[in-house]
């Protein structure tokens, strides 16, 4: 697909080095598509757009514009698209999807290829690589590891805007109970073990 293509190479020079939303983030998310895409009944061509276009704008998360970052890239990727050559039917579709597939908007895409880059991105939010964003993103943010007092959250609400261990329980735990299709329900099931499995450990060293 010679538009998907050029669409990455576009994308490659527009994403910033984000430590948990840069190009291989893209291209992570991308391969996830593309396992989905293998059990769902959907449009590649359309997934795999909304896939390279989903981050274009990116806010901090601890910016007060972090929540509207989706909208934005949806907003920015209509116009990259337009250039390409896809239609305006097409744009609709993937650009509800890139707007929707946000956590923080709390919305279930409408449409199968909207649900598909939702799962896609979610994954790449767990597993071994979701623990490497999530300390990463902590890190450049500069926030403490963990509470010492209750390290998880045992007794208080999670806190993720404070200590970066919070952030399993504030939102990547609840994850798996969030995917849309059949396949990315298993894989976020196995992915999710592993994360509560790193957890345990994490509990026997502190």
């Amino acid at each position: 697909m010679k538009s998907l293509k050029s669409l990455e190479l576009e994308v490659k020079k527009r994403i910033k080095n984000d430590p948990a939303h840069d190009y291989s983030h893209v291209m992570r998310v991308y391969k996830n598509a593309q396992i989905l895409l293998k059990k769902e009944k959907a449009n590649p061509r359309l997934v795999l757009a909304s896939v390279l276009l989903h981050d274009l704008v990116l806010f901090p998360k601890s910016d007060p514009r972090s929540k509207s970052s989706s909208t934005k890239s949806a907003i920015l990727a209509a116009k990259i698209l337009q250039k390409h050559g896809f239609s305006e039917h097409d744009i609709v579709i993937i650009c509800d999807a890139i707007r929707d597939h946000s956590y923080s908007r709390g919305k279930i895409p409408q449409t199968i290829e909207g649900k598909i880059l939702q799962d896609a991105d979610r994954l790449d939010a767990l597993g071994s690589i979701g623990i490497a964003r999530t300390f990463s993103v902590g890190g450049s943010e500069g926030r403490p590891i963990y509470n010492d007092l209750d390290p998880f959250c045992r007794i208080r609400k999670p806190d993720d805007h404070i200590w970066t261990v919070d952030h399993f329980y504030k939102k990547l735990l609840l994850l798996e109970k969030t995917m849309n299709t059949k396949t990315g329900k298993v894989l976020a099931k196995k992915r999710t073990r592993l994360m509560i499995q790193f957890l345990s450990e994490l509990k026997s060293e502190i």
